[in-house]
């Protein structure tokens, strides 16, 4: 049985969810075995790809449309592979024709896997430096440094005033009035 699954970071990603969903069900995923999923690959949970990934049983494969919706680096794409594997499963890539259902398939895998995190480091190395040069030129400030509340938060609070009331007083979140009330 093909298992699909389709993710993107944010609603705006140019990669649209819509268009994985179809080039999911193009390949030959049933609509019903399609796990979707709008989160971010860094987070620490992707609850639609855990669920994907347990309804894998064995000669199952899991599609995705492209690599960076799979894995973030070669340790994580290695621990997924290794996990599926194990269930007797395997993985399809679609915009890479990559299937590690084969030999060569497996070994391209790795292969591909560690030119994206090569690529993504050097674009990560890129941007740390265009930043530091452009602190260097006065064009990057950063964030604005914020106003010292917390004193005044506990005041507030000791009065009894209601956090909402306080955020509003202050200018700021109801949420950083609850982290510093205390």
């Amino acid at each position: 049985m093909l298992i699909g699954y389709a993710r993107t970071s944010t609603v705006d990603q140019n990669y649209s969810l819509e268009d994985q969903l179809e080039k999911l069900e193009a390949a030959g995923c049933d609509p019903e075995y399609i796990h979707s999923e709008q989160v971010s690959a860094v987070e620490t949970s992707r609850p639609k790809f855990e669920e994907a990934v347990r309804q894998l049983r064995k000669g199952d494969v899991l599609v995705v449309c492209k690599l960076d919706r799979l894995a973030r680096s070669v340790k994580d794409l290695n621990d997924i592979t290794q996990t599926i594997e194990a269930k007797g499963a395997g993985v399809k890539i679609l915009d890479m024709n990559l299937d590690t259902t084969t030999a060569t398939g497996r070994m391209m895998m790795n292969v591909i896997g560690s030119v994206a995190q090569f690529e993504r480091e050097l674009m990560l190395e890129r941007q740390r430096i265009g930043i530091q040069k452009a602190k260097e030129e006065g064009k990057y400030k950063g964030r604005p440094p914020q106003k010292d509340v917390h004193s005044e938060i506990k005041r507030m609070h000791s009065e009894g005033m209601k956090p909402s009331k306080i955020a509003e007083a202050l200018g700021i979140g109801v949420a950083t009035v609850y982290r510093n009330r205390i």
